[in-house]
This record gives structure tokens, sequence and C-alpha cells, in this order.
């Protein structure tokens, strides 16, 4: 049976609880196994009882008040609690060198110096990087200095080696090759594209200069406003990076290479492209303004507009579907209406090939027509 908690007293100065169970023979008083109610919460100014008396499991609900106090005093403490030390700065014995050269990165403490013991220092950047032909010198102090604006934490308590460091940039000569590897592909990706393969030639020497020994990349300020031509001037600029070396311009003599049809021997006007005697040249065809033909392109049957003699390039304007029809010839005209259909005949005024439109004329009326030539024999008269 579920034990019953009573007070058979009022709450006062000395009163006792008092559990009984109802189920024994013999009331008898038992004392609690919890301090008397009269005590009080240390620090609050209220009962125990009030917030009830001993439970079936043998706990005061007052109990799990306390528990409940118990993270926010943890947290008081934690924040009240004695703060971790300050680290303790770091004190270093360097090597200093007399001479480094750098990159465009930047110059970094394992750079400059080094340590007795042989250990490796951080890569920790102080400056940036020299321009090229002009050197940076630093004494201790400076560097000194430079280190304790990177690492507060961090001081030198022994300099050893040289008393100051001289850094230059790497460099390299820029030559009349260099210039044109660069110019070349900028050029072709700007201007030429598919056309053909670049070739360029500085028309005036190039006098060599001191750059970067790191890759360089050249940016076009300024071109003819025509584009590429046989002879052009050029400004660019060329970048270490995002550094800019220097500015140049360039007197260019291009020319731009294709393989495309020539005429071996001389060709007639209306001669088929398939009896005629064409070959593939490499050809500087900056010079030439009107697009280039492929037959070879095509299965179409073409022919000659016009006669060609050896060694001239074939042009778009060089060439024609083969006409199926000749002027002067007897053709059929059919004229449809609906569900009508017209049939006469009329004569051809003009050469046509299949799908093109050509002149015709009624034989009887004198009258002039236009119509799409549908094969060798028929044409559908336009209404």
């Amino acid at each position: 049976m579920k034990a019953e908690a009573r007070n058979p007293k009022p709450e006062a100065r000395g009163a006792k609880s008092e559990i009984r169970n109802p189920n024994a023979s013999v009331p008898s008083p038992v004392k609690s196994s919890t301090p008397a109610i009269r005590a009080r919460s240390p620090g609050f100014g209220f009962r125990h009882s009030a917030f009830g008396f001993v439970s079936d499991f043998g706990i005061r609900i007052s109990a799990l008040f306390r528990l409940s106090l118990l993270p926010g005093l943890l947290a008081a403490l934690s924040l009240t609690g004695v703060a971790e030390p300050p680290a303790a700065p770091l004190s270093l014995s360097l090597a200093l060198h007399a001479e480094v050269p750098a990159d465009s990165p930047g110059v970094s403490l394992a750079q400059l110096a080094a340590t007795p013991d042989g250990s490796v220092l951080p890569e920790l950047r102080l400056l940036a990087a020299p321009r090229a032909g002009q050197p940076l010198t630093l004494t201790r102090a400076a560097l000194q200095e430079l280190l304790a604006r990177a690492t507060p934490a961090c001081t030198v308590t022994n300099w050893s080696g040289a008393e100051r460091v001289r850094i230059t940039r790497r460099i390299r000569t820029l030559s009349e090759g260099d210039v044109k590897d660069l110019l070349t592909p900028a050029l072709q990706d700007r201007c030429v594209q598919d056309r053909g393969e670049l070739e360029l030639r500085l028309s005036r020497p190039w006098v060599p200069v001191a750059v970067p020994d790191e890759p360089l990349t050249l940016r076009l300020m300024e071109l003819p406003p025509s584009g590429i031509s046989s002879l052009l001037l050029v400004r660019f600029e060329l970048l270490s990076g995002t550094e800019s070396v220097g500015n140049w311009q360039a007197v260019l003599q291009a020319k731009v290479w294709r393989e495309i049809w020539v005429a071996r021997t001389a060709l007639r006007r209306g001669q088929a492209v398939s009896e005629a005697d064409l070959t593939r040249e490499r050809r500087d065809v900056l010079a030439l303004r009107e697009p280039l033909a492929d037959p070879a392109a095509t299965t179409a049957t073409l022919e000659l507009t016009e006669g060609l003699q050896a060694g001239a390039p074939l042009l778009q304007r060089h060439l024609r579907l083969q006409p199926v029809m000749r002027r002067g010839q007897s053709a059929e005209a059919i004229l449809q209406d609906g569900a009508m259909s017209l049939a006469m005949k009329v004569e051809v005024l003009e050469d046509g090939a299949p799908g093109q439109l050509i002149r015709l004329r009624n034989p009887l009326s004198r009258r002039e027509l236009r119509g799409k030539v549908q094969n060798e024999k028929t044409v559908l008269v336009c209404p």
C-alpha cells in the first residue's frame, strides 16, 4: 500500500513532522530522516515545507530545487574564476642572411633568416617584394620592427649573421622572341580567332629589358580600329600576377596563314568544279577580304562563274550551283491555283539550278513570268 504523509500540527517553531501507516496495528511515531521543518533554506526566508513533504521515493521537492540551482552556481564560478595566464612571448635566435631573392608574393621571415639549430621558421609574410631593378636593404632593427607588427608575441633575443639584408627581385631579360611569344596568342584570340594562324615580326629592333623572373601575362591596351593588317602598331602592358611590369608599344608585321583552294592551271567559266584542276596550298590570307570557298564541304554540283588564272585563290563568288536549265531552251511551266493545275510551254530566259527563281516567257502572249526550277524540264510558276 502507498504510504500516507501528513502533518498533524500546524507549522511552528519546534513542530515535527509525523509519518503514519494506516495499516499498522499500533501507530508509532517515526522520526523523519530529513531535517526539521523549522530549518530554513540558507539565504532564502521560506520553509522547506513550502515545497512539499517527503515523497514516496524519500526525496523532498526542496532537494530538487537545490539541484536546479547547481548549473547557475557553476556558471557563476566559471565567470568569477581565475583567468588563464597569457601565453608567454616566443623568443627566437636568428641568423640574418646577407642577400635574399624575392618573388611577387612577398618576403617572408623564413627567407630573411634562419635558426642556429636548423629548425623550420613559419612562412610569415613581412613585406612586399621590391620592384625589378630596385633592391631594398633592411637592418636588424627594421626587421625587428616588421616582426613586431606581424606577431607582437614573437621577439628576437639574439641576432647573428649579417648586419643588414639586401632584398632583390629575381629578374631575367625579356628578348624579342619572348615579346612575340606573348603578343601572338593575345592577338590570335582577340582579332584573328579561327581565320588562320597568326605570324608576327617586329619592324624595329627590340631593346632587351629586365623583368621579374616569373610567369608574365600580356594585356592589349590599344589596337588599330581596322583590326589586324599587314602593318600595325600595338600598345601593351606586361603583368606579373597583379603587379604591372611596364607599358610598351611595337610596330608589327603580321601574316595569317591558312590552307586554301587555288587553281593549279587556268580554269574556264562554266567548268564543273569536279573537273577543275584545284589544289590546296598554305597561303597568307590577311590581304584577302572576301570569303574563301571550300568545295569539299558540300555535295552539290558546282561550277565556276568566271575563269581563273593559275595560282588564283578560289573564292565563294567563283562558285555557283550547276544549272539544270539553260537560257533559250523550252520547258513546261505549271500554274497551280488550289485544286486546279494548268501546264503550258515557256521559253527559259536565264540559267537556273533546282530551287532557283528564273525568268520565263510565254511564246504566245510574249508575257514574262517568274518560276522556280523543279528539274531540268519543269518550272513551277509563281502566282
